[in-house]
């Protein structure tokens, strides 16, 4: 590239060239989450892929995009930028999962104002991990360096994925039946929401990214707030093999108790004990740190709980020692009852023990 015709874009602040290493320096990266259905390379207008429709009799296509909130900007407050890539591509490919879906490929968008080539690419690094994290391929993507947009040091991150699934094995709630049984799956603490009142509790505190978070034997503040969220899809894809799960819910903004009605029918209610699951010490801190309640936690935060699903009662053991068999960690929560009118909450939560 001719760099005299580029000066008058460099002299507005926008560096072509580092746009330019930077795609070189992701390249191996990308070609690393490659999946039999790719058919194109990173650069052109448009990534290509032909996905594997064998034995399905109706294919469907299930897609979702998010960002990570600002979650990044302790990312940035730390200087640690290698986690968040995974948490962009976490906050879709779960969302997905929950109708049964198997994601196919994601894009990243990464937008700053001045483009650090070192950052952008440990930000790639993590979205890359996110994709081989889930078996699918990080097809394409677009990095955009906008003078005056954002703050020194700054970024920010969206993201979509597509995945597919038959017809007929669609998951939506809609078998779910009185008497079934609700497990949770552990999550690795607060994942990608609620961080508008994290960031407002830790300042609060005092603590610094570098201090052992209170409650946590060897770990730090940044390391603790800045743990990726889970991606469930490998340990789903075994359980759909053969377990009969008839509905999920991720555990993002809006907790407990937005999430989870989104997959009940409306004549049944979920009836959750609380503390039937391990809590991890960065909830307990947020709610003794921010003066909150336990339902106002379950409002906002997954609380240790970044996954549900609902399966018969005769299926629940077997379906939790499977979970944990896969290293996550996993609790029978609640049960499917018959709610009692169409105005009562329909998730119910004991704090009694």
């Amino acid at each position: 590239m001719s760099t005299e015709r580029a000066k008058a874009y460099t002299e507005s602040g926008v560096n072509i060239e580092a746009g330019n290493a930077l795609v070189s320096k992701i390249k191996d990266l990308v070609k690393a989450t490659q999946t039999k259905g790719v058919l194109s390379d990173i650069g052109g207008f448009g990534g290509l892929f032909r996905p594997d429709i064998t034995g399905m009799s109706t294919p469907v296509l299930v897609s979702s995009t998010d960002g990570v909130g600002t979650k990044l900007k302790l990312a940035f407050q730390y200087n640690k930028h290698d986690t968040v890539g995974i948490d962009l591509v976490a906050m879709s490919v779960n969302d997905i999962l929950v109708q049964g879906a198997m994601p196919l490929f994601f894009l990243d968008y990464f937008a700053t104002g001045k483009l650090d080539v070192e950052v952008a690419k440990t930000v790639v690094a993590g979205v890359a991990e996110g994709c081989k994290q889930s078996a699918c391929a990080l097809l394409g993507g677009e990095t955009a360096e906008m003078p005056d947009m954002y703050g020194e040091g700054e970024y920010d991150l969206a993201g979509f994925c597509v995945g597919i699934v038959d017809n007929s094995k669609l998951i939506d709630g809609s078998t779910i039946r009185v008497g079934d049984v609700m497990l949770g799956i552990g999550s690795s603490g607060i994942h990608s929401n609620g961080y508008s009142l994290v960031r407002k509790v830790l300042k609060a505190s005092g603590l610094k990214g570098d201090d052992p978070f209170p409650g946590d034997e060897g770990r730090s503040v940044a390391d603790v707030l800045l743990a990726p969220t889970i991606i469930y899809v490998d340990c789903i894809k075994s359980l759909l093999r053969d377990i009969p799960i008839k509905g999920m819910a991720h555990i993002t903004g809006g907790g407990f108790y937005d999430n989870i009605p989104r997959v009940l029918p409306s004549q049944v209610e979920c009836d959750i004990q609380f503390g039937s699951w391990d809590i991890p010490p960065v909830f307990h801190w947020l709610k003794e740190q921010g003066k909150l309640t336990w339902p106002e936690m379950l409002q906002i935060f997954n609380c240790g709980i970044g996954y549900v699903l609902v399966v018969p009662e005769e299926r629940a053991e077997e379906t939790v020692n499977r979970i944990q068999a896969s290293s996550l960690k996993a609790w029978k929560i609640g049960n499917i009852a018959l709610r009692g009118s169409e105005e009562r909450e329909q998730i119910q939560i004991a704090f009694d023990s």
